[in-house]
């Protein structure tokens, strides 16, 4: 299984919708559109998960994320 990054290069706001199309062979165009409708329906909560989400979701080649990986790695 892969890990979720943001996306930096299929980015609108975060990268956050890029990474999800990435991570699950999806269009990101399709989950943006997803987000967006949920966002409507929900009264706002779709908006305050994506915000953790940009929060808890590391950037793709982020240097902390890959020490992160590792030590993963060896405790396993």
């Amino acid at each position: 299984m892969d890990k979720l990054y943001r996306s930096k290069d299929d980015r609108m706001i975060a990268g956050v919708c890029g990474g999800l199309g990435k991570n699950t062979d999806i269009d990101s165009n399709l989950i943006r559109i997803l987000f967006i409708v949920l966002a409507f329906c929900s009264v706002g909560i779709m908006v305050l998960i994506y915000l953790c989400a940009w929060i808890l979701i590391p950037e793709e080649g982020d240097a902390k994320s890959e020490v992160i990986d590792a030590e993963y790695r060896i405790k396993e």
